[in-house]
């Protein structure tokens, strides 16, 4: 009885394991802790693992490859048409194993420690720099509700807020000019962690020469170099730039029949942060389009231009797909 391919649903505890044969028959189904589970592969030599990529993938993948195992993880919608009748635990891990050997499978790469800190790192700050955003903004609200309006920005309430806390004439009561006192501190306490993960990354682009040469992408900043080396580390997952500009999500969504091409709006498939970044940087390089020529500019003007005339609010987006393809 020996085991060719393993799928494993992963869980917090428990891992349930279903093992397939070389003819793809279910051969074993047990459940283990996370020890057991290692203790039980390490005394099995099989073709390939697989798992869905999810919370805690890359730790036991890793731990995995230490013994020897080729491990491969798969994303769940990938898994999902593999899936028979019911749901369950011991079903799931053998539509894993199943799709894991399928030839055209899709793969995501294993992340190493590093990378796993620096996307850490940007999940805290973007969550920090949320944050900031509903505390200004409840500031606003706050103000409004007593007659006193502030633009638009975070620059305007800097400048603003601490005039209006030590104006005795303003009619805000007691308990008002706590809570925005308290509201303000909230927002100083936010800027010194924002600026702890700036010093962070910037620290990070000065030790990787990988980040050095993606920020010689006009456009390309500290920031979007290092989630994107964060995102897909060397970038062998993808055998060429537009793959990487679909996966993404920046390149349009396909709709075809009857040998009719029907192209529609970007995709939006996967990392949002990514291709939020993206945009955010085309947008940057077009607004510097007269004082700076680059070779790739045509193409970036010919996409926003192309996108303007048929939905205006796609023209940025449009041009955010040429960047991921320059990488």
């Amino acid at each position: 009885m020996k085991i060719h391919t393993i799928g494993i649903d992963l869980g917090k505890t428990s891992f349930h394991l279903a093992g397939l044969n070389e003819r793809g028959e279910v051969i074993v189904r047990k459940r283990f802790s996370r020890a057991q589970l290692l203790r039980f592969t390490a005394n099995r030599k099989v073709h390939v693992i697989g798992m869905e990529a999810c919370g805690g993938a890359h730790y036991l993948g890793r731990a995995l490859q230490e013994q020897a195992h080729e491990v491969r993880l798969i994303p769940a919608q990938y898994v999902k048409p593999y899936v028979k009748t019911n749901k369950s635990d011991y079903i799931d891990a053998e539509a894993i194993a199943e799709a894991v050997g399928r030839p055209t499978m899709r793969f995501v790469p294993i992340k190493s420690d590093d990378q796993l800190d620096l996307q850490s790192l940007h999940r805290v700050r973007e969550r920090w720099v949320t944050r900031r955003t509903a505390v200004i903004n409840q500031i606003r609200g706050l103000l409004l509700e007593r007659g006193i309006t502030l633009r638009k920005g975070r620059r305007y309430l800097d400048e603003a807020l601490p005039g209006i806390l030590e104006d005795a004439e303003a009619k805000l009561s007691g308990t008002l000019r706590l809570l925005l006192t308290q509201l303000k501190l909230e927002l100083d306490q936010l800027a010194l962690h924002l600026e702890e993960a700036e010093a962070l990354i910037e620290q990070t682009v000065q030790e990787s020469e990988a980040c050095q040469r993606l920020m010689q992408i006009p456009g390309i900043g500290p920031v979007t170099a290092t989630a994107v080396i964060s995102a897909i580390g060397n970038g062998a997952a993808f055998r060429k730039g537009r793959e990487f500009a679909a996966w993404t999500g920046l390149v349009p969504r396909e709709h075809s029949t009857g040998g009719k091409q029907k192209l529609l709006g970007i995709s939006k498939r996967g990392n949002r942060y990514l291709r939020k970044l993206f945009v955010q940087c085309a947008r940057a390089v077009l607004q510097q389009k007269t004082k700076q020529t680059y070779d790739f500019l045509p193409g970036l003007l010919a996409n926003n231009e192309m996108a303007q005339r048929s939905n205006p609010a796609l023209s940025k987006p449009a041009s955010g797909q040429s960047l991921p393809r320059l990488q």
